[in-house]
Parts: C-alpha cells; structure tokens; sequence
C-alpha cells in the first residue's frame, strides 16, 4: 500500500501543482468543456492559494498526486445565486480548483481527497461546504453527489469564456 495523504501546500509544490493543474485543464478540454480553458487557474493565483494557507496537495508515496483549493472565507462568486443556498447564515469552506495528476488517475484518489477535504473542514470547526463546477464536468458533478452535495443552483464567476457554473452544497 502506498503512503497517501493531504498536507498545506508550500511555494515549493508550485511546479508540480501547475504540472497537475496542465494535466487536468487537458483532460477538460477533451471533454469538451470551457472550464479552466481561458488561463487560469494560473500560477499567480495558485500562489496567492499557498500564501493564504488554502492550497492543499495530496501525496502519494512522496509525489503531488493532486491539488485542491479549501477557501474558507466568503467566495464573492456565491453572494448571487440563481436558486437558494440552504444555509446562508454560517461560515462555509468551497473545494475549488481540485484535480489529480495524470499518473494516478484511475485509483480513486479524487474519493480520498474530498474526504480528506471534509475532514480538514470539519477539523477547523466549520460545518458547510460549497462547490461549483461547469456543465459539462460531469466527473465533478458525479463527485459532488456521491459526498452528498446538492444541486443549489447556478453561480457566476469570471471567466472569459463561459462563467456559467452548478453550484451545490453539503452540511456536514
């Protein structure tokens, strides 16, 4: 068995971080998806993850095997939402920017990630989760059902080339 588990990522993860972020940004593409395929997410931006203590990797047997973002303050993006949050009054976490590397894919780890995700998340006392994704990234969306999440409604956010986003919800 394989050493795995999730740490904080540090600026010196960055290259495999964008090694993986590359990958998954292909994988959308052949999907047919638009998501991630106007720039970002960028290194500057997956920077400014690891400087606010958001950026998470997960590690196999010493390798970044995936990446993930566990924001938990606000998300501006999910102020407006075309549908109804079911809980608008406490503090949330969003899973954003989540993908395996190429070399792993296949080994359920996405499942051993979301789970370590929630455990940090409930770890720091916090008991509502959020997570958007696009239309067509039917792999996220079956993702986020299989943890429990459900379908909100749609959000916004900037992208340049279709902002249209699913959003869905767990409290935990």
């Amino acid at each position: 068995m394989a050493l795995i588990y999730m740490r904080k990522a540090a600026t010196s993860d960055i290259d495999a971080i964008m090694q993986v972020i590359d990958e998954a940004k292909a994988l959308l593409k052949a999907d047919g998806s638009t998501q991630w395929q106007d720039g970002h997410p960028d290194r500057d931006m997956l920077l400014e993850d690891i400087a606010k203590g958001f950026a998470r990797v997960l590690i196999v047997d010493g390798d970044v095997a995936g990446t993930a973002t566990l924001m938990t303050t606000d998300d501006p993006n999910y102020n407006e939402i075309e549908g109804a949050w079911q809980d608008t009054m406490d503090t949330y976490s969003t899973i954003h920017r989540i993908a395996i590397s190429a070399k792993y894919r296949g080994m359920k780890l996405s499942k051993f990630f979301f789970t370590n995700l929630i455990s940090d998340t409930y770890a720091q006392g916090i008991r509502h989760m959020r997570i958007d994704t696009h239309k067509l990234n039917k792999r996220m969306q079956h993702l986020a059902e299989e943890f429990g999440f459900e379908y909100t409604g749609i959000i916004y956010v900037p992208d340049a080339i279709d902002g249209k986003r699913l959003a869905y919800e767990l409290s935990i």
